[in-house]
């Protein structure tokens, strides 16, 4: 399709789900009698994210098909959102956090709802495509204005929540928040970029999530010990929204335990009318997941006794785990070996969170990426390095953790919130001076993260070292993945892995199980495109190789590949 044409894009049909968006263009598209039962089924390839509702809105240029996991506004917050002239048409996948402080700035508008994403409608009447910014959530949204006939789309800034877009070869456009979805229809696929939105003028989507911090030279490095805790206290309390039953995700480790202890703080009042009730569900859930007595386990044991939780351990074995592989990958789309060594005990402990009851869940997500908390992190050479290397690691947060954490929970209907990575938290602590955040003098990695909590927790926590996730629930579980797979791909099919997947080529037996896996699911090259694929040592990124000469000689991405620098070293 030339540029001329895209511009002239005036039929348009949607599918959208809450936690699932396919969107078709095409200036040329007919409506037939079966486009509404073709609608749904599409749409049911992504129904495990939205389970709870489905709704359709049709008109002369767009159908939309939606399917809703409903956690605020269950009883109207049905979706599409229609304007209060129903001219403007919005689906999203997302949580809007600060909707209520937004509300106030509308009072000559007439909400439909009390959803919280209903404020994204009169903020475009307001300020077009620019209010971006203004907004705190998480988000993956379609907005389609029907005088216009014109379309916005957007993802949040750092891809908490998935999307993708393709193009099949009569130069149809889509979007849609997983790829199978699109496998099968589109002739060319790709990642909807983080921090980027897009109207029918856009031949690509343009970035809007810009800040100072990402430039070493413009930090402000204003810091404090109360700022920092408050500001993490408050993006939890803002996280705490919902209408329906939430827990945590205790791993025992630093980051999940400092959420779940905050959460426990602020859990006894409704915030959604700012604590002046108590609140419905008045006790708190923790999650923690392993093999029997691994390091995870234990150490959550003691952080839920201290913090009174009712405490769930699901233990797996890794019969249990490696049957479930292929699912995982299928829900997961990715291939990559540390998402799919961590991803598959949490896909395990979703399933059991969902038999609970439960339809939202926090975690602790990104804390590593903004405080340098990998054990790699130790031989950044000075403070520009150790910033750097965290702007690299927040910006695939999409491609790993933040994938991890969406899709292995969505595969049974259950949404995860990541309050670290909340963008007025962001604010604060990418603001930092690195120099702060430094692995030296003795100080363990995340010190000033774990000095501002203080007192929040018992102190062989609070001072607990880091176990990469796939390490925590059994040290048994990466070495049993790996003589799985020895067994399973043999030395004839592993040489021949070049021919077989000439793009991103698998690195490792185990890699190439995963690639075989992924494959069956999402074949051709631009789906495996989708996945990253590149040397890593302990989650590091390829540029931190070179940091020491010894991360050469290292192969395995997991944490234990450089365990002689964490103890060791202090």
């Amino acid at each position: 399709m030339c540029k001329n044409e895209f511009l002239k894009l005036y039929c348009i049909l949607i599918f959208i789900h809450m936690c699932g968006i396919v969107a078709i263009y095409n200036n040329q598209l007919k409506f037939d009698k079966d486009i509404r039962a073709k609608s749904l089924s599409m749409s049911k390839k992504i129904r495990h994210r939205g389970p709870d509702w489905s709704g359709i809105y049709t008109s002369e240029h767009a159908v939309l098909a939606h399917e809703r996991l409903s956690i605020v506004d269950i009883k109207s917050g049905k979706q599409p959102l229609l304007s209060s002239d129903d001219n403007l048409v919005l689906t999203i996948n997302g949580e809007i956090y600060n909707h209520k402080d937004l509300r106030e700035d509308f009072n000559d508008y007439t909400f439909k709802t009390n959803s919280d994403c209903e404020v994204i409608l009169p903020l475009y009447q307001k300020y077009g495509s620019d209010f971006l910014n203004i907004i705190n959530g998480i988000f993956a949204f379609f907005l389609y204005d029907n005088f216009n006939k014109s379309f916005f789309v957007a993802r949040d800034p750092i891809g908490v929540i998935p999307l993708y877009m393709g193009f099949d070869e009569d130069g149809n456009r889509y979007f849609s928040s997983e790829m199978k979805c699109l496998v099968g229809i589109c002739s060319k696929i790709k990642e909807f970029p983080p921090g980027h939105s897009m109207t029918e003028k856009d031949k690509n989507p343009v970035k809007y999530y810009l800040k100072n911090w990402m430039d070493y030279s413009k930090l402000n490095n204003k810091y404090s010990l109360n700022g920092l805790r408050d500001s993490l206290e408050n993006s939890v309390k803002r996280q705490l929204m919902s209408d329906v039953p939430f827990g945590v995700l205790l791993s025992g480790g630093l980051d999940s335990s400092i959420i779940s202890s905050i959460v426990c703080k602020y859990s006894n009042k409704r915030v959604e009318n700012d604590n002046k009730t108590d609140a419905w569900w008045p006790r708190i859930h923790s999650f923690a997941v392993g093999l029997k007595n691994s390091p995870d386990l234990v150490a959550s044991r003691k952080v839920a006794d201290f913090l009174g939780t009712v405490h769930h351990e699901i233990n797996f074995t890794i019969e249990e785990a490696i049957d479930s592989l292929e699912d995982v990958i299928y829900f997961l789309e990715t291939y990559d070996v540390t998402t799919v060594r961590a991803s598959t005990p949490m896909y395990l402990m979703a399933r059991y969170i969902k038999s609970m009851g439960i339809k939202m869940v926090l975690s602790g997500e990104g804390a590593d990426e903004i405080f340098g908390g990998y054990l790699y992190f130790h031989k950044a050479p000075n403070d520009r390095e150790f910033h750097e290397e965290t702007l690299r690691k927040i910006n695939k947060l999409h491609l790993y953790d933040c994938l991890r954490a969406n899709k292995s929970l969505s595969a049974w209907g259950v949404e995860g919130r990541v309050p670290f990575l909340d963008v007025d938290f962001l604010d604060y602590a990418m603001n930092i001076n690195p120099n702060l955040k430094m692995i030296n003098n003795g100080k363990i990695e995340k010190n000033i993260l774990r000095e501002s909590f203080k007192g929040y927790l018992p102190d062989e926590i609070l001072w607990r070292q880091k176990e990469q996730f796939s390490d925590g629930v059994g040290y048994s579980w990466i070495d049993s993945l790996k003589k799985y797979a020895n067994e399973i791909i043999s030395d004839l099919d592993f040489d021949s892995r070049i021919k077989k997947f000439p793009i991103n080529t698998p690195k490792s037996k185990e890699e190439f199980l995963y690639r075989n896996i992924f494959e069956k699911h999402f074949p051709g090259d631009d789906c495996a495109l989708c996945v990253p694929s590149a040397k890593s040592v302990a989650c590091s990124t390829e540029e931190a190789l070179k940091w020491d000469k010894d991360f050469e000689k290292l192969d395995d991405p997991s944490g234990r590949s450089v365990k002689k620098v964490h103890k060791d070293s202090y």
